[in-house]
């Protein structure tokens, strides 16, 4: 993920009410901070192993639900507003979520597309998911 995206997720985030959960990696902590623009603290969470925190969040009763193409993706349109506690998973541009991530979620949604583009950029994607659970959209 291109450290602008993060800055672009963080406002999305907080813009919605929601939280950034992010890996512990030096670049991340470091796009975060040049991309928050925001006048309050921002909500961010550091996952440590984010496997293992995907794991710990699904055994805590949170949904976990991609922004993936798959045989049981939920189209955006048909997606329901959240109604308990929803951590949204996006992957690589190119590559999606990594297979063994795959594994953690509880459901995927995908953002019909009619161009020719394989993918939506991540923040973009992310941002529409996000208003949607949000019930904003």
């Amino acid at each position: 993920m291109h450290g602008a995206n993060l800055g672009t997720l963080l406002r999305t985030c907080d813009a919605v009410g929601a939280c950034l959960a992010v890996p512990p990696w030096a670049w991340v902590d470091e796009a975060v901070a040049r991309g928050n623009t925001l006048r309050h603290p921002a909500c961010v969470h550091r996952t440590g192993d984010p496997l293992r925190w995907l794991a710990s969040e699904r055994a805590a009763g949170s949904r976990i639900l991609g922004v993936e193409l798959a045989d049981e993706a939920v189209r955006l349109a048909d997606l329901p507003a959240a109604r308990r506690r929803t951590v949204m998973v996006l992957g690589h541009e190119q590559t999606g979520i990594p297979p063994e991530a795959l594994d953690l979620l509880d459901g995927a949604v995908e953002i019909p597309m009619v161009g020719t583009g394989a993918s939506l950029n991540v923040a973009v994607a992310g941002s529409l998911v996000l208003y949607r659970l949000a019930g904003l959209l």
